[in-house]
């Protein structure tokens, strides 16, 4: 069983549809969480973009990540800059990969513009779940 933490700022959009696309696509051999470094609250276009491709994020919660989440999670990916300088330090043994995903949330412009900036992040976001997923699935075969 492999457990997967997406880390972000604020784990209010990049991580949560991270969590909302690895759920989708992960096989049950694949836990998956998400956390911030802070809480923000869920961002309603991230809901939105994601429930245009089927995914319903809108039940998860936006958490601070805590030390069980750290200690259960075999990978830890920050999808942030931000996030990946202020990780805590992981146990050994837990593998760290960075995202350098931009924040839609800071998307600026009519409604519709910024709109397609958070549909441009929903899709790099599900690209790199499934390049990820790809990864693990291979190294169990491994």
């Amino acid at each position: 069983m492999m457990n997967i933490l997406f880390l972000c700022t604020g784990n209010s959009c990049r991580s949560q549809m991270a969590e909302g696309w690895a759920k989708a696509l992960a096989n049950d051999d694949v836990t998956v969480q998400s956390a911030g470094i802070q809480a923000h609250g869920m961002n309603p276009r991230a809901i939105t973009v994601m429930a245009e491709a089927g995914i319903d994020i809108s039940g998860q919660e936006s958490t601070r990540v805590d030390d069980a989440m750290l200690q259960t999670a075999d990978l830890v990916v920050t999808v942030c800059g931000h996030a990946d300088e202020h990780c805590p330090v992981l146990p050994p043994g837990t593998r760290k990969e960075r995202w350098p995903l931009e924040d839609p949330a800071k998307a600026t412009g009519s409604e519709e513009e910024i709109m397609q900036v958070f549909r441009a992040s929903r899709d790099e976001i599900k690209q790199r779940i499934t390049d990820l997923l790809q990864r693990v699935q291979q190294a169990e075969n491994a």
